[in-house]
This record gives structure tokens, C-alpha cells and sequence, in this order.
């Protein structure tokens, strides 16, 4: 389990982690060197999993955003295991989920218009035998759009 230090340091890095350490290191009141190989070892044993930037879509031109809700007639491993394969691979499928309920998946689809989701539809998902529902939901308006974790709900 993770110490206060080190969800501190997780903490920052989750609203801005171009942040040099000795900003880290002063903000949780550890000197540089302990705080690098806290980051370091937290990279290591992957509660880091990487670092990127968060980039506008509108800003770019990808205008439409769906929630895909699929529904597959088969659930044997070779199936799941090629639907899954299919959409992990797929640009455009920024999010993959598997859920309970009435969906077996939850998808967030990025593209520039509904034409293009049209073809997203029919050139990969509806082409993969194992589907046989699509409910789509467009997004109308991003009210929060977070990826840092709620680290003070932590046990």
C-alpha cells in the first residue's frame, strides 16, 4: 500500500506531471532523491503506467464522441478474445470496457462526424461475428473530462 508521500507525489503528477522534482520533492516535503526513487519504483512496480499529454479533440477536428454499447451473441474465448483484439487495435476506440447488464461492452468511439462512425460500424465492428447488438449513445457535451484517480478514497 502506498504511504501519504507517495499519494502526494501521485497526486501532482496527476494534474501536471511534466512537474520537475524539486517541485515535487518541495510540495511533499521530501528531499529530491527520495522522491525520484519513489516515482521510479512506483513506475516500476506500474501504479505509473505511463505519462501523456491530454489533447483537445474538438480542437483537432474529432467533433463526435460515442458510447457504444455492444452486445456479442457468443461468449466463448475465441470469440471475446478476437472482439476484443479488434477494438483494442482500433485508433478511433479510446476506451474498452467490459461490463455487466444489458452490454457486454462499453466502447467511447472518437471520430471526426457521424459519418465517420457510420463507417467505424460497418467496416469493423458490425463485420465481427460475435456481435449482434449496437446501442449508441452521442455524447452531447463532455461535463468532466478527468483522468487523475480519486487517490483520498484509498483504504
Amino acid at each position: 500500500m502506498l504511504d501519504t508521500y507517495s499519494r502526494r507525489i501521485l497526486a501532482l503528477l496527476q494534474t501536471n506531471s511534466r512537474r520537475p522534482i524539486q517541485e515535487i520533492s518541495d510540495l511533499v516535503g521530501l528531499s529530491p532523491t527520495p522522491c525520484w526513487r519513489r516515482i521510479r519504483d512506483m513506475e516500476a512496480n506500474g501504479v505509473i503506467r505511463g505519462y501523456a499529454a491530454l489533447l483537445d479533440r474538438t480542437e483537432l477536428g474529432l467533433d463526435v464522441c460515442v458510447l457504444a454499447h455492444v452486445q456479442l451473441a457468443r461468449h466463448e474465448e475465441a470469440a471475446v478474445e478476437r472482439f476484443e483484439a479488434a477494438m483494442t487495435a482500433r485508433p478511433e476506440v479510446t476506451q474498452v470496457y467490459s461490463t455487466t447488464g444489458e452490454a457486454d461492452y462499453i466502447l467511447k468511439v472518437v471520430v471526426a462526424d457521424i459519418q465517420a462512425y457510420d463507417d467505424f460500424l460497418k467496416q469493423h465492428l458490425f463485420r465481427l461475428p460475435a456481435v449482434v447488438n449496437v446501442r449508441s449513445s452521442v455524447v452531447l457535451r463532455e461535463l468532466k473530462y478527468d483522468t487523475a484517480l480519486p487517490l483520498d478514497a484509498m483504504a
